[in-house]
């Protein structure tokens, strides 16, 4: 019998982060989350996996500190012998005009979003090397092509992930290895759910399809590049945001 492969999926206890794992849990690949909330139930997450028929291992580990990151890596590795596609998705926002914005705020964004993407593809790629195929996927945002006005520090953030993700696939190419990136756009998640009536109205009005994505959407789009059939696919950028950015 094959070997199941395996994703990793930073951030992936909710939101999007959670649709993407499991859309690979349901096409029959074990699953590490890495969480970092000490509010993350980790029980309820493991029984929702389990039903999908796969394995799942939740590591709690700031992706922004490199000794946590090492830490994840080496558990997974001890459970699953290998990592056959990375979903760098953990991310924040501290969203302020420039005019108003702390140091820290730039700062935190910056290694969360950035410098974590950075840490946590750097310790897995070896692995991807050995075995001479990977799939690397990374979530930038429609803002990191366009700018937004008090998300300077998270515009640069998504940007940066651009530029990364573009650099690891021509380093990674000749190894078989397959790095690209996704841009949502404006999606209903927890973190749209608390914008008032009025605003997601007008959002929806400067979109082409008058509607904000799904989780899910996001979910196919990662899970075709992490698959065989985006054999041929390497350091893109592709926007899943109704027309917004086209």
């Amino acid at each position: 019998m094959e070997e199941k492969q395996v994703v990793l999926v930073t951030g992936g206890s909710r939101g999007i982060g959670k649709s993407i794992a499991l859309k690979y849990a349901e096409n029959g690949y074990n699953v590490i989350i890495n969480y970092v909330s000490d509010k993350t139930d980790v029980k309820s997450l493991e029984n929702e996996f389990k039903e999908k028929g796969v394995d799942i291992l939740l590591v709690k580990a700031d992706v922004s500190k490199s000794e946590e990151v090492e830490e994840l890596v080496k558990k997974s590795i001890e459970k699953f012998g290998r990592i056959d596609v990375l979903v760098n998705n953990a991310g924040i926002t501290r969203d302020t005009l420039l005019m108003r914005m702390k140091e820290e705020d730039f700062d935190k964004v910056i290694e969360i979003n950035l410098k974590g993407t950075f840490l946590v593809t750097k310790a897995v790629t070896p692995y991807m090397m050995k075995k001479r195929n990977g799939r690397i996927i990374n979530l930038s945002s429609v803002v990191g092509v366009t700018g937004n006005a008090g998300q300077s520090n998270y515009s640069a953030s998504k940007a940066g992930i651009i530029g990364f993700t573009k650099s690891i696939a021509k380093e990674l190419a000749s190894r078989n290895i397959r790095a690209n990136a996704v841009a949502p756009g404006f999606i209903d998640t927890d973190m749209t759910s608390v914008l008032s009536d009025d605003v997601k109205t007008n959002i929806n009005a400067q979109i082409p399809m008058k509607r904000m994505g799904t989780a899910d959407e996001i979910a196919n789009v990662v899970y075709f590049l992490g698959s065989e059939e985006s054999s041929y696919i390497t350091g893109q950028v592709i926007n899943i945001d109704g027309g917004m950015v086209m």
